[in-house]
């Protein structure tokens, strides 16, 4: 068995579909299955069962996929080995602003234990680019959320969380039990500088463009709020002032978190940053 394959089938274990598993592998659909078919023919055994309701695991590809990733886990580790002997065990990790997250947490201890002698330089950014550096080279994979333009990069979803208005704690609607973004319409909100990514300007924009001020980084927008009554949206989960409060919305997406990096990159250390977090989300 090759490596490669087992990355295959760990893709379409974790994703349960072919097609999604072949976009987060960056390849088409029938050379995959074709590789899956391969495997399952080498190993004698059906290690998925296919239907019109999709994907399920046999207890053989349960047993397997826990066998691939100890193995897949191993050969990086060699590989990070390896680097750590020539002095090269150094990964960059942009962070959009959101440090106090316990997925992020989870994500640095469990990433320590793997990779001791590996040091792990943090590089925490604003709220105007999304891919925390990526593009301009100045980290190696990027702990952010989307959406955003992920041409050139791979992106793997980690968590989705729901997302509310922000508002002043004495604004009438902030006693609601929920709203929707019609409610917020003629409200000024906190908006992003000229030439951020416009995908990303759209989604906290609720999609449509907004009057307000122009904020770069999380404590601007809370600083709108709490002097102006700006409104703006945020991820649940994060911890407020207490003259803020955050009511859903019942029209919004959920907010992606994601893990970002260069398409193509084979560096063993983002492999396994990737799948530790991966993990370490989903716990």
């Amino acid at each position: 068995m090759e490596l490669r394959t087992l990355r295959y089938f760990v893709a379409v274990a974790e994703e349960l579909h072919f097609g999604r598993a072949a976009a987060r592998l960056h390849m088409s659909q029938p050379p995959l299955s074709r590789a899956i078919r391969r495997l399952e023919t080498d190993l004698g055994a059906a290690l998925l069962h296919r239907s019109a309701a999709g994907v399920a695991l046999t207890p053989a590809g349960a047993a397997l996929l826990d066998e691939a990733r100890t193995l897949l886990d191993r050969a990086d580790r060699v590989r990070v080995r390896v680097a750590a002997a020539v002095g090269a065990a150094t990964l960059t990790v942009g962070i959009l602003g959101d440090g106090t997250d316990r997925g992020a947490a989870r994500l640095a201890a469990a990433y320590r234990r793997r990779h001791p002698g590996v040091e792990v330089v943090i590089r925490e950014t604003d709220l105007t680019d999304p891919t925390c550096g990526l593009r301009a080279g100045l980290v190696d994979v990027a702990l952010t959320r989307g959406p955003f333009d992920g041409t050139g990069l791979a992106v793997r979803e980690l968590r989705t969380d729901p997302v509310g208005a922000v508002l002043r704690a004495d604004d009438p609607l902030a006693r609601r039990e929920h709203l929707k973004l019609a409610d917020l319409a003629d409200r000024r909100w906190f908006r992003f500088p000229e030439g951020t990514d416009s995908l990303w300007q759209s989604y906290w924009n609720g999609g449509v463009p907004r009057e307000g001020p122009v904020v770069r980084a999380v404590q601007e927008c809370v600083q709108a709020v709490i002097w102006n009554g700006t409104v703006g949206l945020t991820p649940f989960g994060h911890d407020h002032p207490w003259e803020l409060a955050v009511v859903p919305l019942l029209d919004m997406a959920p907010s992606r978190v994601v893990a970002a990096w260069n398409e193509g990159d084979e560096n063993p250390l983002i492999r396994s940053f990737i799948r530790t977090a991966t993990t370490a989300y989903r716990d």
